[in-house]
């Protein structure tokens, strides 16, 4: 599946970009650490989504908004720091 609509929803210092498809949600949180800082936490993607893509469109949604917003990412989640030392045109966004 190549394209996916993803949205972003925040509360203070943490949030979420979630992918919602017939009627599944995965999810990729993160913490607020400053304005210029966020902390990728975690990335939930239900079995029904598992080998879609759905995990990696979530990763490179962060990835352009860190670009377009001026972030860097600290990759806590194991899946987003595994993603990150598989693309290596990323570096540029990811505080490591």
């Amino acid at each position: 599946m190549s394209e996916w609509t993803i949205t972003e929803e925040r509360d203070g210092s943490k949030g979420r970009y979630v992918l919602r498809h017939e009627g599944h949600e995965a999810e990729l949180t993160y913490s607020v650490l400053s304005e210029k800082t966020r902390i990728a936490d975690h990335t939930g993607v239900p079995d029904e989504l598992r080998g879609t893509g759905a995990g990696l469109a979530l990763v490179e949604h962060l990835v352009n908004d860190a670009r377009e917003k001026g972030f860097k990412i600290v990759p806590l989640c194991p899946f987003v720091n595994s993603q990150r030392a598989k693309h290596p045109d990323w570096a540029d966004v990811f505080n490591v």
